[in-house]
């Protein structure tokens, strides 16, 4: 993800304000801020999966496979519901794969069908961070006005 470390002011938003005149500077700043806060989130995830050894995607992966009640999946199914590409997801699964943490299971039928499956390992990866990821999120969660959130 980039990270936007460098983000324009309202000086610099009204020097584009005179060759753009359809802008809505505080539209602009309110919107670079939250990917701001994005950003911000997602160094600090990272950070986070570090410590147990996990990247955001493989830890999503996991979390993917969880829902099934099978703990079973596709790697098209997983690419989709990740928003990524087949070819993103097949690194993704040969790292997880490498560790133990998912099985691939060939069909014997057609050897080209392949579904993963969420191995004992794996499950123990996630109760391993799920806990302390829980306890982090609520206490980042706590200063935000509950009376203004939606769903």
């Amino acid at each position: 993800m980039l990270q936007l470390k460098d983000l324009p002011d309202k000086a610099i938003l009204e020097k584009f304000a005179s060759r753009y005149p359809e802008v809505d500077i505080n539209a602009v700043m309110q919107f670079l801020h939250l990917l701001g806060v994005a950003s911000e989130l997602s160094v600090g995830l990272d950070n986070f999966l570090r410590r147990y050894d996990l990247l955001q995607g493989r830890w999503w992966v996991l979390i993917l496979l969880m829902r099934e009640d099978s703990f079973i999946s596709s790697p098209s199914k997983l690419a989709e519901q990740s928003g990524v590409s087949r070819a993103t997801m097949t690194g993704l699964l040969d790292g997880l794969a490498r560790e133990g943490l998912i099985q691939r299971i060939v069909d014997e039928k057609d050897k080209r069908q392949t579904q993963i499956k969420l191995t004992k390992k794996g499950q123990q990866k996630l109760d391993e961070v799920m806990p302390d990821y829980y306890q982090r999120l609520g206490q980042l969660m706590s200063v935000i006005d509950k009376s203004k959130v939606r769903y």
